[in-house]
């Protein structure tokens, strides 16, 4: 993924197109938590004026990745404990929901498209391949959710997903590179096992296999980002007993 992205798409709005690269720059891990995104800067850099610039930066706050301070400008979101709290709390809800509902409704088109994200990242095992890593896995993610044919429901995972600090997650990884192979390793190991379960149509396995995987991303929360454990475990607590019992009426083919 490079570094300086161009302005490549012809037919999407420049607002669409800035907001594109800024966004991918900062999936990169280019532009940090705490970053100011100077209008000016930007303009310069992309050849373009300042009015798509700002307007792009208007989709970023709107996003959730970056907030606008009085006097000051924008910069990337630096999440509170509790907002990676709550962030991490709605993705076990939106995610299990998901893929127990895409094991019904996913096509094969679309299984085939999971397969192809998960061959891409079989091959991404390296410091460099980390930015292109994490893109592919948003991708991931989304055409999961997408799956379920519900776009409020995509519309509301992307919002949250902006709100979730993967990017900060990675930073730690640039910053210990010997933990980078075995992250990469069961990433990609639990992502093919809910793809798996999605394509044999198993609705409780898929969402069973999506808790452990973001499970997984809770213990890196506490040991990357120093998110307290007991903090970790009091907000798994609001959902997954709620999760274990819709789980529990299916098998007993209770209606619900």
């Amino acid at each position: 993924m490079s570094a300086q992205p161009s302005l490549v798409v012809p037919h999407k709005p420049m607002k669409e197109q800035v907001y594109d690269i800024l966004h991918e720059k900062i999936l990169a891990g280019l532009y940090p938590a705490g970053t100011w995104l100077r209008q000016g800067d930007i303009a310069r850099d992309l050849g373009v004026s300042m009015t798509p610039v700002r307007e792009a930066l208007d989709l970023l706050v709107s996003s959730g990745l970056a907030e606008r301070v009085p006097y000051r400008g924008v910069r990337i979101r630096s999440p509170s404990n509790e907002d990676i709290l709550d962030a991490y709390c709605v993705r076990l809800l939106l995610e299990a929901a998901a893929a127990y509902a895409a094991a019904v409704t996913i096509a094969p088109q679309q299984l085939e498209e999971l397969r192809r994200l998960l061959e891409r990242s079989r091959q991404l095992i390296s410091l460099d391949d980390m930015p292109e890593e994490r893109f592919v896995g948003r991708q991931l993610h989304s055409a999961i959710v997408a799956a379920t044919g519900n776009r409020l429901l995509l519309k509301t995972y992307l919002t949250v997903l902006n709100s979730f600090p993967d990017w900060m997650l990675y930073e730690h990884l640039y910053r210990q590179p010997e933990l980078l192979a075995e992250s990469m390793r069961v990433e990609f190991a639990e992502h093919s096992m809910i793809v798996e379960a999605l394509a044999g149509r198993d609705r409780r396995l898929a969402a069973q296999r999506t808790l452990e995987h973001m499970a997984s991303r809770g213990r890196e929360l506490e040991a990357y980002l120093g998110i307290p454990g007991e903090s970790l475990r009091e907000h798994e607590e609001q959902v997954l007993p709620f999760l274990a019992g819709i789980w529990e009426r299916e098998k007993e083919k209770e209606p619900l």
